[in-house]
């Protein structure tokens, strides 16, 4: 007893070490604890992989090509590249290896690099992009830039998110607070071999070779703020307002007019069946190679094109947002379409802070009075003199006239199950 009444003697003595031994021992027992779970998740994710080696939905996809090619991985490495490296050799290569896939990682070493990769690279069977918003949007675009941009697309791809945006990951898989838990959960998926059909937005100027993106074209006063809070650190949680008020000083209203000229939505074509029917017997072809023969079925007269209405619509806004639907890609749609959201113009400085903090962390989220117009193809002309950039993907490029065109369910990418039928039980 008398030894317990000296320790507890001691710390109140000395009772500022005391606070900060405790303090350092608790944020040391909190690491380590994390670190431990960490480890957990990865030997879960490593037995599945085991499992996944003898009945793999993965194989089935590549004996379809009877080419077994090692896959390619795009991996971004240019922006902190010890975190991302370290990210995927410790959670995903781990788990593709137990899975008996032979890959081969390609690293980035500069901005664009994954561009001018994806427009070199030889046909694979399957493509993993580890990365954020940035190197997915560059391997999309050397894909769709290539010449034989057809044939290629219909790789199927993979997406592992490593960067500070993963915009698309969201869609595909389910998403948590501890990133060693999305990455596991996003290579499983690809294990798994199941697939969903995105759009792809082809982003056109007049003079440079097309950008395409997955998610959509951002422009205006919400989205030059965004760019600006980092730079208020100092401020803590209020650097989010202080951005938005002090962009009203120096500009207000923050309203621009922009023409927007548009082309109705195409209906959607029935999918087709993925498995193809059974041939008819050789008596059965021979009928009917002599029927074709002897009264071959008449040709229909040629239709003649009618030409594109185009609409132009003169929009007032703060914030105009180009998207696709691939928010829910499973959702089943009537017509292929892309989405031209626009805030409206009439916002209080309180209201446009308040919007703003929203659209911090969901840029896609627009006000119940937005204007809100569907499309198959549109071209945006910016007001004289309206300099500015656009996001492209959460890339940044400069603001000039573009026509955006929709291109329908261009790619396919890996997606987890549970996360499809969630997906799909969503009320549309």
């Amino acid at each position: 007893m008398a030894r317990v009444v000296k320790v507890f003697r001691t710390l109140r003595n000395h009772w500022k070490k005391s606070t900060l031994a405790a303090c350092v021992l608790s944020y040391g027992g909190y690491w380590l604890y994390g670190k431990h779970c960490d480890s957990v998740l990865r030997r879960e994710a490593c037995q599945l992989a085991r499992v996944s080696f003898l009945h793999n939905n993965i194989f089935e996809i590549l004996n379809q090509n009877q080419l077994h090619k090692p896959l390619s991985v795009i991996e971004e490495s240019n922006r902190d590249s010890e975190s991302s490296n370290n990210l995927f050799e410790k959670n995903a290569a781990p788990i593709l290896h137990l899975a008996g896939v032979e890959i081969t990682v390609v690293k980035t070493d500069y901005e664009g690099q994954a561009k001018k990769l994806m427009e070199l690279m030889e046909q694979t069977d399957m493509l993993i992009v580890a990365g954020g918003d940035g190197t997915l949007q560059e391997v999309i675009t050397g894909l769709l830039r290539r010449p034989d941009q057809a044939a290629f697309s219909s790789t199927p791809i993979g997406f592992i998110p490593l960067g500070s945006h993963n915009s698309l990951s969201p869609s595909l898989h389910f998403l948590s607070d501890n990133k060693v838990k999305d990455i596991t959960a996003a290579t499983l998926s690809i294990l798994k071999g199941e697939t969903v059909p995105v759009d792809v937005l082809q982003i056109k100027g007049e003079k440079e070779q097309p950008v395409f993106a997955l998610i959509g074209l951002r422009w205006g006063a919400f989205r030059d703020v965004a760019a600006k809070i980092s730079k208020y650190w100092y401020l803590g949680p209020l650097k989010t307002n202080a951005a938005h008020w002090f962009h009203t000083l120096k500009e207000w209203p923050l309203v621009h007019d922009v023409s927007v000229s548009l082309l109705a939505p195409r209906p959607r074509p029935p999918d087709l069946d993925p498995q193809r029917p059974p041939r008819p017997n050789l008596l059965h072809r021979i009928i009917r190679r002599l029927k074709n023969y002897w009264s071959p079925p008449a040709e229909e007269p040629l239709k003649p094109e009618e030409p594109e209405k185009w609409e132009e619509q003169q929009l007032s806004t703060p914030e105009l947002y180009i998207q696709t639907h691939n928010k829910n890609p499973a959702e089943r749609r009537i017509n292929d379409s892309l989405m031209i959201c626009a805030e409206p113009g009439n916002k209080t400085v309180g209201e446009f802070i308040s919007v703003g903090n929203k659209k911090v962390k969901d840029p896609t989220l627009f006000t119940e009075n937005s204007t809100k117009l569907e499309a198959s193809v549109c071209r945006l002309t910016l007001p004289e003199g309206a300099a500015g950039f656009y996001n492209i993907d959460n890339e940044e490029y400069e603001a000039v006239p573009v026509e955006v065109r929709l291109l329908p369910r261009k790619l396919r990418f890996f997606i987890s199950a549970e996360r499809r039928e969630e997906l799909i039980s969503q009320p549309q």
